[in-house]
């Protein structure tokens, strides 16, 4: 009996484990999702700041990625990483906001401390074993 209850513990044990790592893949799934689309449009609206209609439609994506980031359930394993990846989103609403009120300076300060803290975000992620998935594998 007492065997029987020490490898059901182990097996139990073992399974955990590899749970963990499953759903850092998926928080980081959804994270490499959340970056990218932001880059996305900052490399689209970056030379295109006057046009306020591209610019609205974008605040409207990034607040609704920054909603959704705020909802998500983050796991321990990867927990450090997380601010810096609100710091991207917030920033990146912030800069659409600079773009809509035609402050073109705000707007690349902004940008550049969402590129910042894309990078300290994918360092921290590899600093504690796991990465951020590459959505645009080269061919």
């Amino acid at each position: 009996m007492n065997r029987r209850t020490f490898l059901g513990g182990c097996l139990a044990t073992a399974a955990l484990s590899v749970a963990a790592p499953a759903r850092a893949g998926s928080y980081l799934d959804r994270a490499a999702l959340l970056l990218d689309e932001s880059r996305k449009e900052g490399d689209m609206l970056q030379p295109r700041t006057y046009d306020k209609e591209l610019a609205t439609m974008i605040r409207a994506l990034a607040e609704a990625r920054n909603k959704a980031a705020r909802g998500m359930e983050v796991p321990a394993a990867i927990a450090k990483a997380h601010p810096h990846l609100m710091m991207v989103l917030e920033n990146w609403e912030r800069a659409v906001e600079s773009a809509l009120a035609g402050n073109f300076k705000r707007f690349m300060d902004h940008l550049v401390i969402c590129r910042n803290e894309d990078q300290s975000f994918r360092a921290l992620v590899a600093e504690l074993g796991f990465a951020v998935p590459n959505l645009n594998p080269r061919k």
